[in-house]
């Protein structure tokens, strides 16, 4: 960590990082196409830990939904997919690099899959801090991911930026008093989330050329 840097960036994964949150909309519809708005649910669990999207399943269809064996079926699914990368990945983060901007993870997804994933891609040293769903309490929108993310960067959470494509993930961020960037991937934001977001940037290099003016 750089010494006397004031601010620092945290990222999400799905969606941000990687064009994962295609794959998993599409394995949360394909196993369970007969139950009635699957996908409005679907898209409701963007953003949130396992946890957090059986308890979304449940209250949608019931305590009989068998929830974990499909949920399996879905990780499966994605598992045997090729997930890319979104563009601009690399360079952003050799920006960060570059200026000594201490640069968190702060992910729903288990901490297994993160790491998985982040060493595919040669991510993995980017950060000084990477936080997962199966390492906090509360799942996004609480802000408990975000603000160990910003005490493991040794930064004020009002000092923290955090880059973001769900809406769960834009309310954890603004709850934890951070500067929510939306870089939107499946759903753009209402008017509810674009009134908390610091900036809505279509790509990662807009959140990069961002950010070069204010840290």
């Amino acid at each position: 960590m750089a010494q006397g840097c004031r601010s620092g960036v945290i990222f999400d994964m799905d969606g941000v990082l990687f064009d994962s949150e295609r794959v998993y909309i599409e394995g949360y519809v394909k196993y369970a196409s007969d139950y009635p708005d699957i996908r409005a649910v679907s898209l409701s669990c963007v953003g949130a830990t396992g946890k957090r999207t059986r308890e979304i399943f449940l209250d949608k269809y019931g305590e009989d939904f068998p929830f974990d064996a499909y949920y399996q079926r879905v990780r499966d699914y994605v598992m045997s997919r090729p997930v890319p990368l979104k563009p601009y990945v690399h360079e952003i983060f050799a920006y960060l690099r570059q200026n000594g901007i201490p640069t968190a993870l702060a992910s729903s997804t288990r901490e297994e899959r993160v790491r998985q994933m982040l060493t595919g891609e040669g991510l993995t040293a980017y950060f000084d801090a990477i936080i997962c769903g199966d390492m906090v309490s509360h799942s996004k929108p609480h802000p408990e991911i975000f603000l160990v993310a910003a005490e493991r960067l040794g930064i004020r959470p009002e000092d923290c930026y955090v880059i973001e494509d769900s809406f769960n993930g834009i309310r954890a961020a603004h709850n934890a008093g951070m500067h929510p960037i939306m870089v939107p991937d499946i759903l753009q934001p209402d008017a509810e989330i674009a009134a908390v977001c610091a900036a809505v940037l279509p790509d990662l290099s807009a959140a990069m050329d961002y950010l070069k003016g204010r840290i």
